[in-house]
This record gives C-alpha cells, sequence and structure tokens, in this order.
C-alpha cells in the first residue's frame, strides 16, 4: 500500500486530543460565592475522575479522562488567579463588583442583574460578568443614573433604579 493515503499527524495535535479551554485575559476577580463555586467544582471534577479511572474498562474511559484532566487545568488555573473581592470595602452608593442592581429599561421593563466574576455568569439567575457591556455600562452608576447599554440590537437606556450591596 503506498504511504500516500495513510493518514499521517500534520504537526498539530492529535485528533484524540482535547484542546486546551481559554483562559480569560481578564483579572479573575470572584465574589465568595464564585470561588466557592470554582472550589466545589474542583472537587466534583476530582470525584468523577476518581470513578472513571477506576473502570479503565469503560468504552470511552481514555476520552473522559483526557476530559475531565483538561476541565481541573482549567479550573485549578481560575482558583490559582482567583482575587478575591469581599462585599464591605467598596462604596455602597454606586455599581460596583459583586452588587446587586436593578434597573428599568427605555421600554418599561424592569430586571436586575449582579454583577460577578466571569465563571460565575449566568444570564437566566441575573448574573453578568463584570467585563460583559452591560456590566460596563453600569459600573460607577448610582441610583437614578441613566446609562447606554451599547448593544447589537441597538443602544438600550437605563434608568438605575435600585442598588444592593456589596458596600449597600
Amino acid at each position: 500500500m503506498s504511504r500516500a493515503f495513510v493518514k499521517e499527524p500534520d504537526g498539530g495535535p492529535p485528533e484524540d486530543e482535547i484542546p486546551e479551554r481559554r483562559v480569560s485575559e481578564h483579572p479573575n476577580y470572584v465574589t465568595p460565592a464564585g470561588l466557592k463555586q470554582i472550589e466545589d467544582e474542583i472537587a466534583r471534577l476530582h470525584a468523577e475522575r476518581l470513578v472513571v479511572a477506576a473502570d479503565p474498562g469503560e468504552v470511552d474511559a481514555g476520552e473522559r479522562l483526557a476530559y475531565l484532566d483538561r476541565e481541573l487545568r482549567y479550573f485549578i488555573a481560575r482558583l490559582e488567579s482567583s482575587i478575591l473581592v469581599t462585599p464591605g470595602g467598596q462604596p455602597g452608593d454606586e455599581v460596583t463588583f459583586g452588587a446587586r442592581v436593578r434597573v428599568r429599561g427605555d421600554d418599561g421593563s424592569e430586571r436586575g442583574f449582579a454583577i460577578v466574576g466571569e465563571d460565575e455568569a449566568d444570564l437566566a439567575s441575573g448574573k453578568v460578568s463584570y467585563v460583559s457591556p452591560l456590566a460596563q455600562a453600569l459600573l460607577g452608576a448610582h441610583v437614578g443614573d441613566v446609562v447606554t447599554w451599547e448593544r447589537p440590537a441597538g443602544d438600550l437606556q437605563l434608568t438605575v433604579l435600585a442598588l444592593d450591596g456589596p458596600g449597600a
């Protein structure tokens, strides 16, 4: 058989290697809850890895272990780079990291958000990353301020209605 038809590596990673998760270039600010979330995820991944490693005969055990190892590397790096922001040391009269803020859009709709770290962000739970355009528009605002949230769908004016923590 001719070597021309044999797939050989082209200098990239082997086909079965899982690419690393991208770690954000932004400072890794975390709330106390966000830090606990990272620690809990590391514990969960370690426990799952032990279970998978105990049964190497499982059809996809190698692939699953590679995935778990990659996730562990990511979350351990996030834990090591964490910068804990505690509630007490921030101004209580402006939107800061860790604050919960209630806003009204120029369309009349009201919604609350918490400004959190990237790993803790979950829009369905009302938690937005501090690097998101929404958080960037709100950071530094005070109750009564009107800010512009620049969105691909068009800018939206938001009025800050209420503020809760971290310093409030």
